[in-house]
């Protein structure tokens, strides 16, 4: 499932931007040690780090990827103890530099430097190296390590060790945000010794993790970036990983436990209640702020009951087997449905003042992800001898980060109990939740993030909460001087997606995919580049299909016209 984690800039073009100067360039005779230098100094990094050591090859031009020397380095972690790890870190740097510079995310966990040079699946088109930028980026301070079973295409082996850098406070600092800034700091180093000059633009773009991580170098560190591109941000990362486990701890209950075999009967009853909330009923939930307003029981009128349709009989479910969307839901499985579609309310509040954890919108996912499982695991009623615990992709932040004990069963943990305190600590660490951009606005940064309200992987909910304290925090007006918020309706964690089989109005319908292609990153450029500001929607595509992305709270409402062309949209208040 990494491929879900990697970089997707959606490019459909190279945009037509100005060049900040005359082109520099570096041939494969410069790109040695006695240019770039077999170190850094410690103290040109601006956090601290024991040493930096690094080395450098040149790469020719080869399959569409422009020659370039690539300089590969290592950060020493000040902790000397055997759960420490360095921090490894690559810059590419083009024959052909125009100027600009960008730091590339990370995908889930991190662990593996991520492909800075665009080629193979997920990179832009063109690359970022292919318009002339020198790219950088890191490993985030600890390693992902495989088992032999991956190379035979069974499941990885156990790898002892492996992941105890969970345990160590520096790492996770490194993580959280440590690393955005000490790979930042080696960059410009690098970069100037090759070109004799600093970039005189310097982005950050990343998606999922490396959305996050775009959010917190905004937050921390404003004057290093004049742009910054997000896509589907993991924006309160420790509420994320332990959110899986809320829910398993939830569904403890036998009674409580929402089967795989319920997931077309929910579906079906947000496409039922939803898709007309647009103005067309195509399969599509457009209006996702309404949607999401019917399905949150924490919010608005008390002692609402939108699932009180879909209830079995006398709480008995006649049919437990039965997959189709007419199948009943018991009691327990109402709230367990009540709490993964409410936002999560915490017993402390966490970094910034946050009170809430936003959880899942109503989604069209066809198996339900990761919300919904098909076994029982151990500390659940009815869980067989000899389940296995939980796991997921972020467990190591729950039984490491949290609970310091990696062999802990996450489904141990209590809101509210002793465990607060660290909770505070991580959040403080981890979470891109700052509402207060300010900094990174008065000195010109300028932002784009996309969301995807089908998103089963981050939290659509601390996503749009996000976007809402920001608004809170800065102003509207303010806010659309320097960032936009898009939320792409019923997309996922990559964001793509298509319409449900079955419209609202109970009619099966042909499913195709939903518009999501536009030039961010053209976009961007031009308004940190040019002054020229995205539109608050802007157009985007799937073959002959479009549909307008539409800024938050904003959704596409149907008016008059073809449902495939998005002249027949506008961008309407929910």
């Amino acid at each position: 499932m990494r491929f879900l984690f990697v970089l997707i800039v959606m490019a459909t073009a190279a945009s037509a931007v100005a060049q900040p100067g005359p082109a520099r360039m570096m041939t494969a005779a410069e790109c040695t040690a006695d240019r770039l230098g077999p170190s850094i100094a410690p103290s040109a990094i601006g956090a601290p780090v024991r040493s930096v050591s690094v080395s450098a090859s040149w790469v020719e031009a080869s399959n569409g990827v422009p020659a370039h020397c690539r300089v590969d380095g290592a950060m020493a972690p000040v902790d000397t103890a055997s759960t420490a790890r360095p921090i490894n870190f690559r810059v590419v740097l083009p024959a052909t530099w125009n100027g600009r510079a960008a730091q590339l995310g990370g995908g889930g966990m991190n662990g593996i430097i991520p492909n800075l040079t665009g080629a193979g699946p997920g990179g832009p088109s063109p690359s970022l190296l292919e318009r002339g930028l020198a790219t950088y980026g890191s490993d985030s301070g600890h390693q992902m390590v495989f088992g032999p079973g991956r190379r035979g295409g069974g499941p990885p082996a156990p790898v002892a060790g492996a992941d105890d850098w969970g345990l160590n406070d520096e790492a996770i600092a490194n993580l959280g945000f440590l690393q955005m800034k000490k790979t930042h700091d080696a960059a410009m180093v690098l970069i100037e010794r090759a070109y004799g000059a600093r970039p005189q633009f310097n982005y950050y773009i990343g998606t999922s993790q490396g959305g996050r991580e775009a959010l917190t170098v905004a937050q921390r560190y404003p004057s290093d970036y004049d742009g910054v591109a997000a896509n589907v941000p993991i924006v309160g990362f420790s509420s994320l990983m332990l959110a899986p486990e809320l829910i398993r701890v939830h569904e403890k209950p036998l009674a409580s436990w929402v089967t795989p075999a319920k997931v077309n009967a929910i579906r079906g009853e947000f496409i039922r209640q939803c898709d007309g909330l647009d103005g067309l009923a195509d399969g599509v939930i457009n209006n996702y702020m309404a949607c999401r307003a019917l399905f949150d029981v924490k919010q608005g009128a008390r002692n609402r009951h939108p699932w009180a349709a879909k209830r079995c009989p006398g709480n008995v479910d006649p049919n437990p087997a039965d997959t189709s969307a007419g199948a009943c839901v018991t009691d327990g499985q109402i709230s367990t449905l009540e709490f993964v579609y409410s936002r999560y309310l915490f017993a402390t509040p966490l970094a910034h003042a946050a009170k809430t954890f936003g959880m899942w919108v109503p989604n069209t996912d066809p198996s339900g992800s990761g919300l919904i499982l098909n076994a029982r695991f151990a500390g659940q009623e009815g869980a067989p001898d000899g389940a296995p615990m939980h796991s997921h992709l972020g467990v190591l932040g729950v039984t490491g980060f949290l609970m310091k004990d990696l062999s802990a069963n996450p489904l141990g943990y209590v809101e509210g109990g002793a465990l607060d305190r660290r909770r505070q600590e991580l959040s403080a660490i981890l979470d891109a939740t700052n509402p207060d951009l300010s900094a990174f606005q008065k000195r010109g940064g300028r932002m784009i993030v996309t969301i995807g309200t089908n998103d089963t992987l981050a939290s659509p909910g601390a996503q749009l909460d996000y976007f809402q304290s920001v608004v809170d925090k800065m102003g509207r007006a303010t806010v659309d001087r320097f960032a936009r918020f898009y939320a792409m309706p019923q997309t996922g964690h990559g964001l793509s997606g298509t319409n449900y089989g079955v419209d609202g109005e109970g009619k099966t319908i042909p499913t195709a995919p939903i518009p999501n292609r536009y030039d961010q990153i053209g976009l961007l450029f031009d308004w940190v580049e040019k002054g020229i500001a995205p539109g608050m929607s802007v157009t985007v595509t799937a073959g002959e299909k479009s549909l307008p992305l539409c800024s938050y709270p904003t959704y596409p409402k149907y008016q008059t016209g073809p449902a495939a062309d998005a002249a027949s949209y506008r961008c309407a208040q929910p």
